[in-house]
């Protein structure tokens, strides 16, 4: 279970409403074990930690509760702390918060700092709260633009959870200049007043591009210096002789990357088995890190407090050193490398009849792209003469040839199939942005993932028949109320999903194919998408719904990805796979004890954890980079279809570049909008318009600020026509506009 201090720092950090739903998803949290949850939240909300109905219900006839948590927003000029409810759901600007005294010994709060307080009513939008106890201090550390106010330096955060501008005394600067981005320490001390900071690092000029990815790394606190011990490891490392291993250098071994790949982890080849009328014999090839990266070292230390590489579009913090990550353990052409590979052999249908792991020493035919891969293969079987390359066309030839057994038995599993474009920043030599593109989608890439999925799959078969502990990756079952939900909302464009039956990912792929050549296929993937649950990292496996398999890990990426560095590692100590005689090089077998077991399934709760943080800096700094891409469009016109439905609005992503941003419920029109969740529409009141999820909308962009990764639009007069059918209420008289409850 989660302790209150982590209940509080998740509540802290996650921009969106959460409740219990959402706490045991983050953390976890099944079966019985959401009762003993239910029972901690509501000591929590008894003691005023956090919300509760009553306390909201407190809210919405205009009071706020006696004991709540508070959040200081300003201090003024003349000394006085002014604060907000934390706990505020309303539209309406919540009550004035004014600080009075606190419990002797606290230090003074500063903005940012929560508090548990006692509140007194004193007007009926002021009140004045007593200090109980400090539930959460500001961040320490602040990343934003220098700016001055007189002879004053400013720092104004790039968070947005961060309202407060932080003081920055003339000492204090660093040789900071206006419009730096810039990192700074938020000092301690007793003093009313702005907080006060002292600039650290000059991280350079806020309207660079590089920027946006930088602020990313920062906010989400995620790695970026490897210590000198790790270094001088990754820097002593050196490649190991053939010995016991296979020897693969003869393969023509190929790897398939994006343009953009700063390294090669995995490689294939194929050819018809000579053993099986139509069937196959594949090797997937992984770089052994496990022979660099030995358990308890520096590396291993600094390589798991990472969790996994975090990709931008101008930049890549990697898990490992460049050392490793772009050299030893980057399967380069013509270049040496250990590695551990499976041969996998596929009967005519793509079944898997049997397959083995091997430790061996491999060398790369051919570097490509998914773009020369697929370019390559299709003029092999177009051409009337063959090309530069036969070997390579033929290696080509065989490995599409493979991934047709695969995908047959693919489509006979039917795993989730959604159909959502994947944005790609392109960046000019300079660092700006040239394009938002949309990334095709090739035979190449479904290919690779083919490859990459059955090789995971033989992973986990080895590993559990050898009842070796290892990390699972889980996706569970979607949770019942989201699929009530989910059902609702397909009712209203009549479609039906099965009911009292197992749901399988088979059941949501036939409204995928229903809706694909409809104008509701954009918003019947994304809400199915939004039905799932978050894939993770777990020593419990409750299968793979969305790949629809009973078992599965990973161990395709351990340059990347340190829970495939663990399944190598498991592999190697449960299979004894060596690489310099009988016993070198074997790892430690797995202890059986209980020790071990919950460590591994710490570490899986930190990777997980590390996942989910990775992928929150890579979609911030996108959002960054796009509102940059679109800061001198501000009065333009776009088409685009409505993304999203809230109290506070619509938001709406553009068709050509995917770029979502709100539309507030003050500029939608002269109605009363209603939110009506389960159809996922703004209704209004009295004339009947709506605006739903996936219609097409167009609208006026209003601001973009890059700093923040925000954009504004407006709708078009008469662009969105509205539907009716929605609105349950007879059309009344026009009145007043005002805001959804």
């Amino acid at each position: 279970m989660p302790t209150r201090a982590e209940i509080l720092r998740f509540i802290k950090e996650s921009r969106g409403r959460v409740g219990k739903r959402e706490i045991a998803r983050a953390f976890g949290i099944r079966g019985d074990q959401r009762s003993v949850l239910r029972e901690l939240l509501a000591d929590m909300a008894a003691s005023g930690e956090i919300g509760s109905r009553r306390r909201r219900a407190s809210d919405r006839r205009g009071g706020l509760p006696r004991v709540t948590v508070i959040e200081i927003t300003v201090t003024d000029t003349d000394s006085q702390v002014y604060a907000r409810p934390v706990d505020w759901r309303r539209e309406d600007p919540p009550p004035r918060i004014v600080l009075g005294a606190g419990r002797p010994g606290l230090p003074a709060p500063g903005p940012g700092d929560r508090l548990l307080a006692r509140l007194t009513r004193r007007e009926d939008d002021l009140y004045e709260a007593q200090i109980m106890r400090m539930v959460g201090r500001a961040p320490r550390e602040v990343i934003g633009v220098y700016r001055q106010s007189g002879d004053q330096g400013r720092l104004v955060p790039t968070d947005r959870r961060l309202r407060n501008e932080f003081r920055i005394a003339a000492g204090d600067r660093g040789g900071a200049q206006v419009g730096d981005l810039i990192v700074a320490e938020v000092l301690e001390g007793r003093r009313l007043g702005p907080r006060e900071a002292r600039v650290r690092e000059r991280v350079g000029n806020a309207d660079a591009p590089g920027a946006y990815s930088l602020i990313a790394i920062h906010n989400h606190e995620i790695p970026t210096r490897f210590g000198a011990e790790a270094l001088e490891e990754a820097k002593a490392a050196t490649p190991p002789t053939l010995g016991a291993r296979e020897d693969l250098r003869e393969l023509a071994l190929i790897t398939i990357d994006p343009a953009e790949a700063r390294d090669h982890d995995d490689a294939v080849w194929a050819r018809p088995d000579p053993a099986r009328s139509g069937g196959w014999e594949i090797i997937v090839a992984i770089a052994d890190v496990a022979h660099y990266v030995r358990p308890g070292g520096a590396l291993d230390r600094e390589s798991l407090e990472r969790g996994n590489s975090v990709y931008f579009p101008d930049r890549v913090v990697p898990m490992l050193p460049e050392a490793l990550s772009a050299d030893l353990c980057s399967l380069k052409k013509n270049e040496e490398r250990a590695c551990i590979a499976v041969r996998i052999h596929l009967d005519a249908e793509g079944n898997n009849v049997g397959h083995a792991f091997m430790r061996g020493l491999m060398k790369v035919r051919e570097n490509l792209t998914y773009e020369a891969a697929q370019a390559a293969h299709d003029f092999h079987d177009t051409a009337a003469a063959p090309g530069e390359d036969e070997s390579l066309d033929e290696g080509l030839a065989h490995l599409y040839g493979a991934y047709d057994s695969l995908r047959r038995a693919r489509e006979r599993r039917a795993p989730l199939d959604l159909d959502l474009p994947e944005r790609r920043i392109r960046l000019g030599a300079g660092g700006e942005i040239v394009a938002i593109e949309t990334q095709p989608r090739l035979d190449s890439h479904r290919l690779i993932e083919e490859y990459m999925i059955a090789a995971n799959v033989c992973a986990a078969e080895s590993l559990e028949s050898a009842r070796a502990p290892f990390v699972y990756r889980v996706h569970d079952r979607p949770a019942p109320e989201k699929v009530e939900a989910l059902r609702d909302f397909l009712a209203t464009l009549n479609y039906r999903l099965a009911k009292g039956q197992v749901l399988q990912s088979r059941h949501f792929n036939g409204i995928l194919e229903r809706a694909a050549s409809t104008p509701h296929a954009h918003v019947v993937n994304e809400i199915v998408l939004r039905t799932q649950t978050q894939a993770m990292y777990s020593v419990d496996n409750v299968g793979h719904f969305g790949l629809s398999l009973r078992r599965y890990t990973h161990f395709t990426s351990p340059i990347r990805r340190y829970a495939d560095l663990l399944v190598h590692r498991a592999l190697i100590s449960a299979l004894g796979l060596r690489e310099g005689g009988p016993g070198k090089g074997r790892l430690p077998p797995h202890a059986a004890d209980q020790r071990a077991a919950d460590r591994l399934a710490n570490i899986a709760a930190d990777i997980s954890a590390t996942e989910r943080r990775a992928i929150a800096a890579e979609r911030e700094a996108l959002d960054r980079y796009t509102a940059a891409f679109m800061a001198d469009k501000v009065g333009a016109e776009f088409d685009g279809r409505i993304s999203g439905v809230a109290r506070i609005g619509i938001f709406v992503s553009l068709s050509e570049i995917g770029a979502d941003g709100l539309v507030a419920m003050s500029s939608l029109g002269d109605d009363y909008y209603e939110h009506d969740p389960t159809r996922h529409a703004l209704v209004g009141r009295h004339h009947g318009h709506s605006f739903r999820l996936g219609d097409p909308i167009a609208v006026r962009l209003v601001e973009a600020t890059p700093l923040t990764g925000g954009l504004r639009f407006e709708p078009i007069n008469e662009a969105h026509r509205p539907t009716n059918e929605l609105s349950s209420r007879r059309p009344g008289p026009p009145r007043r506009r005002r805001r959804s409850r």
